[in-house]
């Protein structure tokens, strides 16, 4: 009944699903990048780990943005404005928060969605 996608870290898994539910994290592969390229290759994951299950970026119905740099936001909200379209009707909910993540990741970003059945 539970679907569970493993990611390259022990003791955790990249996304989960739960009937139509999905859940899925995302960091950039390279923390050396920019701001820009982080988001860039956090959102492509975040895309990919959906697709795996069943769903895509238009299905997302919440999503949280952690940010190592609060005043990064401005630089990840024009991206993630391009990721995810003109339509409204494809914006999910979003939070969006300056908090203190591990080494260079400069991002993390959870999302949920919806499975297409």
């Amino acid at each position: 009944m539970i679907t569970k996608k493993r990611g390259i870290y022990t003791g955790r898994n990249k996304s989960s699903a739960y009937k139509d539910l999905v859940w899925t994290v995302a960091t950039a592969k390279d923390v050396s990048l920019s701001i820009e390229d982080q988001t860039k290759q956090t959102l492509a994951t975040i895309e990919q780990n959906l697709l795996e299950l069943n769903s895509n970026k238009h299905q997302i119905v919440s999503a949280q943005v952690y940010l190592a740099n609060i005043n990064d936001k401005p630089t990840m909200d024009s991206i993630w404005q391009d990721w995810i379209g003109d339509n409204p009707d494809h914006w999910p909910q979003r939070a969006c928060l300056g908090v203190d993540l591990e080494g260079d990741v400069l991002i993390e970003v959870t999302v949920t969605a919806v499975a297409i059945l």
